[in-house]
């Protein structure tokens, strides 16, 4: 923020998406809903950005106060509205911000949407800057989120086997937008919770807002101390979970999702395509094996789950950052409910996070995955962007059977072990990925594919 993050270029991006709207949607009365997060300044930028919508005579269906991105798109959705706004950085830094641009979908706007917009963008940065001062309010109505989203979920999730389970529940909001959301429907249901960061601090307590092993430390002493059966921590928008087990360990995004999958497929009974990222687990693949469901494979970024989501493709769809796509559900991620949904799972079982991984391994067989980020320099560039073109055969002692280059270089190997090398889609650097079913062989693994670029 101040830097690239500024006002003027904030009112140029606003102006390039109503420009997109009206060519996209000539005959219609447009609206877009603005939303924002608990970032410094976020709620200004949101009120600039409905300055420059309602003067292009756009209805704007503003936020009262911040809300998860989920909470936005479903507001797109039940108000068939054209377009989402939403002011926040996610999980990054509280140096950083962000616009996030849904359609009329609700979903994450595709790269060929935001191409478009980009387009706009360049046009317009010839001009002289566009600066409305007053909004005009007859274009703009404040809104509530929180009560049509919390209805929503409420539906979702059999809030009634948690209660007669007695889970108690610990919660960490990293001072985010989830405060009186995920807390608050627990309480609403007579779920004992204990909540931490439930407030607004725009440094988020001197750490970035995402829902990481080393971010979540106070939510573990939290778990401990006031004995409870599960944590659970939202980022800084709520549309990313972290879990914490009984015990107070961390449990990894991918282990989680894939116990997901397989409560759904197996307990619920649930049929159809199953999706995963290249970057994620392929626990994945295994459980839609076994249960004879098509898989799908997709570049990172939940927009492309949220793609097949809307084809009616998937029942399921997973990220390793924490990120998943569930049938009847939003085309948007959503925290809160994932969360919830690990609390119905265990509730339904009646076990422990842990048993519930053990018993996972067991049926599927163990994985152990890794990943590392490297800073990204002209010659790692070239390097990565050379073996993408030319992929290997083999890395060490281990033949390639498979190759894929939708996002990056990904080879596959027997026994669903796996090395990906990409370029990170918000950083300058380069991710590197690992799993294999050993501890060992994930560093062998991930030692032999970093040599590749070294």
């Amino acid at each position: 923020m101040g830097d690239e993050f500024t006002f003027q270029n904030v009112r140029t991006v606003v102006q390039a998406i109503a420009n997109c709207l009206k060519k996209k949607f000539p005959d219609q009365n447009i609206s877009v809903v603005v939303d924002y997060d608990t970032r410094f300044l976020s709620e200004r930028y949101a009120f600039e950005a409905a300055k420059v919508l309602s003067h292009n005579q756009i209805h704007v269906f503003l936020t009262e106060r911040d809300a998860p991105s989920q909470a936005l798109a479903y507001q797109v959705i039940i108000r068939k509205a054209q377009g989402g706004i939403n002011f926040t950085a996610s999980f990054n830094p509280p140096e950083y911000n962000g616009l996030k641009y849904n359609t009329e979908t609700g979903a994450p706007a595709m790269p060929e949407e935001t191409d478009k917009v980009e387009e706009e963008i360049r046009s317009l940065q010839k001009e002289h800057p566009f600066c409305p001062y007053y909004p005009r309010t007859e274009f703009v109505e404040k809104i509530d989120l929180q009560n049509d989203y919390l209805s929503f979920i409420q539906d979702k999730i059999d809030f009634d086997l948690i209660r007669k389970s007695k889970l108690k529940i610990a919660v960490d909001l990293l001072y985010g937008t989830s405060r009186e959301y995920l807390d608050g429907i627990l309480e609403e249901n007579n779920i004992p919770v204990e909540e931490i960061h439930g407030y607004i601090d725009p440094y988020f307590g001197g750490i970035a807002p995402s829902c990481t092993e080393e971010n979540l430390e106070e939510l573990k002493t939290l778990v401990r101390e006031k004995k409870c059966n599960l944590g659970i921590a939202t980022d800084a928008d709520g549309d990313r979970f972290g879990v914490v087990d009984d015990q107070g360990n961390f449990i990894i995004q991918n282990l989680i999702i894939s116990l997901l999958l397989n409560y759904l497929v197996s307990t619920k009974g649930w049929k159809g395509g199953v999706a995963r990222s290249v970057a994620t687990t392929h626990l994945i693949d295994r459980i839609a094996r076994k249960h004879d469901l098509p898989l799908y494979k997709t570049p990172v970024g939940f927009k492309y789950l949220a793609d097949l989501f809307l084809k009616e493709k998937i029942i399921f769809g997973g990220e390793e950052s924490a990120c998943i796509a569930i049938k009847d559900h939003l085309p948007e991620k959503d925290g809160i409910f994932a969360g919830l949904l690990v609390a119905e799972m265990m509730a339904s079982s009646r076990k422990s996070i842990q048993e519930l991984i053990d018993d996972l391994f067991r049926e599927y067989g163990k994985r152990v995955g890794g990943q590392k980020s490297m800073p990204l320099s002209a010659e790692k560039e070239k390097k990565l962007r050379k073996i993408i073109q030319n992929p290997p055969g083999k890395l060490g002692d281990r033949k390639v059977v498979n190759v894929e280059t939708i996002d990056g270089l990904k080879l596959d190997f027997s026994d669903d072990d796996w090395f990906l090398l990409r370029f990170s889609g918000t950083e300058p650097c380069i991710r590197c990925y690992a799993e294999s079913g050993t501890q060992k062989e994930l560093e062998k693994l991930m030692n032999q594919g970093l040599e590749l670029i070294a």
